[in-house]
């Protein structure tokens, strides 16, 4: 409280005492009293000035006609927030899975924050997104899955879901909603992310969860990528699928990143586990069993200029309790090389090389399929003739080039191979090796309008030697708001 105020208080205080224990006031001691409470207005006027600028420097005051309550203000950042890039840049691929991957600290593909805005009363920016995204397919023949794309699911020759002429879908489940909080000031960078699309079981949009997790200091803990998989590494394909041979698995985890250097980091953490197992035939009324957690490491090589590299490996307990053969479990492991490198001026390359035992449970193709009254829905394990437990030897190459024709224009060719080694004892139905290929042209009609034309081809074969192929022509349409 300033000391004019205070002394002119006082004063007004001490003539109002003295007016009421003596005689009625004088008129010099009412003009006194009127002098000194003109003086009070000026000097709380002044004070009220200084007040409104004080926390304009600070912050902005809740905007007029809101109720903002009896002491709450509304603050804002006093300038932008700016984040730190990420080595690895954003690759505008039309089933876009970089923006979800978490980063180290503040890292973020978008260091100027577009379509975030602040939270009230909090260090914390907040965005979100609407992706509504239309697909339109024709098939040759039946191809096992109408909305999209997997190789799995081809019919084979001479089974009752073979043929059927040309056929025709559109679908909009591909379509996405999400929410993205950040703390880029804040101790520990903190960060909530959610992501939904509309491919969960049942008919019609049905919704499904892709992504929920947290993080702060380089923690994260939620449902979200594998850390075995590469999202920095799909390639650009209007298919929403995509290839065969990606390692995709999203699931419950805790995992750790520590930065070693500018350009390198190291994550490790554990995983949901999910053994299945080939139930069958020999194997039929085996069921999985989860003992222990998968575990798992990354360690990757970032340059801003060149692009990535990452190796991953995982290491799994995969049990089966069969009505016959009892519980058993066998050990699995994987190795994952991934890259994406910054070919010529404006091209790249995608490539990953994957190989274990017992790891089909991440590979993109594991769908479950049925051919006439079997279903096979299980690829990690099964039992040999011996009533023994083995992990099946899983090899998968992918590669894809991007090359960019202009600023609206661009293309991409990706290839993708899988091989499941089988048991003797598997049935003929079992899963055996799938072709993937495709090429496209996409047309970057405005800055958050994408349309894709693409044309794909998928070859399996089963344990068997039953055989099925389907050719397919996809155009896609989808628009990001932010």
């Amino acid at each position: 409280m300033k000391p004019t105020y205070t002394k002119s208080l006082l004063t007004v205080i001490a003539l109002i005492a003295a007016g009421v224990v003596t005689a009625p006031a004088q008129s010099s001691e009412l003009d006194q009293i009127k002098a000194a409470m003109q003086e009070m207005q000026k000097n709380m006027a002044e004070m009220q000035q200084k007040i409104t600028q004080l926390e304009q420097e600070k912050g902005v005051a809740a905007a007029p006609g809101t109720n903002a309550g009896p002491g709450v203000v509304f603050t804002t950042p006093t300038k932008p927030v700016i984040g730190q890039a990420s080595p690895v840049g954003d690759r505008e691929n039309m089933n876009d899975q970089q923006a979800a991957a978490p980063r180290p600290g503040n890292q973020t593909l978008d260091p100027k924050y577009r379509g975030f805005f602040p939270i009230p009363n909090t260090p914390a920016i907040i965005m979100f997104n609407a992706k509504p995204r239309v697909d339109m397919m024709e098939d040759n023949q039946n191809s096992g899955n109408a909305d999209r794309f997997v190789t799995a699911t081809i019919p084979m020759e001479h089974s009752a879901g073979h043929g059927g002429g040309e056929q025709f879908n559109a679908t909009a489940k591909g379509s996405s909603l999400s929410v993205d909080v950040r703390a880029p000031d804040m101790p520990g960078n903190f960060r909530f992310y959610y992501n939904n699309d509309f491919f969960g079981s049942g008919s019609g949009m049905a919704y499904r969860l892709k992504q929920l997790y947290g993080q702060i200091y380089n923690v994260t803990a939620g449902f979200t990528y594998s850390i075995f998989e590469d999202p920095d590494v799909w390639p650009d394909t209007v298919d929403f699928e995509g290839p065969n041979s990606a390692i995709f698995a999203r699931q419950a985890t805790v995992r750790y990143m520590v930065p070693l250097s500018d350009n390198w980091q190291l994550n490790f953490g554990v995983e949901q586990p999910s053994s299945e197992i080939d139930n069958v035939g020999a194997n039929a009324g085996a069921t999985g069993v989860n003992h222990l957690p998968d575990g798992g490491f990354n360690i990757r090589w970032e340059d801003s200029k060149l692009g990535h590299v990452q190796f991953a490996a995982i290491f799994r307990d995969v049990g089966a309790n069969s009505t016959t053969l009892g519980e058993q479990n066998v050990f699995g492991w994987g190795l994952n090389l991934s890259t994406s490198l910054n070919v010529f001026e404006h091209d790249s390359i995608q490539g990953q090389l994957t190989y274990g035992q017992g790891i089909f449970h991440f590979c993109n193709d594991n769908f479950t399929y049925s051919d006439g009254a079997l279903e096979f829905n299980g690829g990690d394990a099964a039992f040999n003739n011996d009533g023994n437990l083995r992990a099946l030897t899983y090899f998968a190459p992918m590669a894809g080039y991007t090359h960019q024709w202009s600023d609206k224009f661009r293309s991409t060719a990706t290839f993708g191979y899988v091989n499941l080694q089988n048991e003797q004892a598997q049935d003929p139905i079992a899963y055996h090796e799938t072709y993937y290929g495709s090429a496209n042209l996409m047309w970057q009609l405005r800055k958050r309008l994408s349309v894709g034309l693409e044309c794909l081809y998928g070859y399996k074969d089963e344990k068997s030697g039953a055989h099925g192929d389907v050719w397919r022509v996809q155009t896609g349409m989808v628009y990001s708001l932010f």
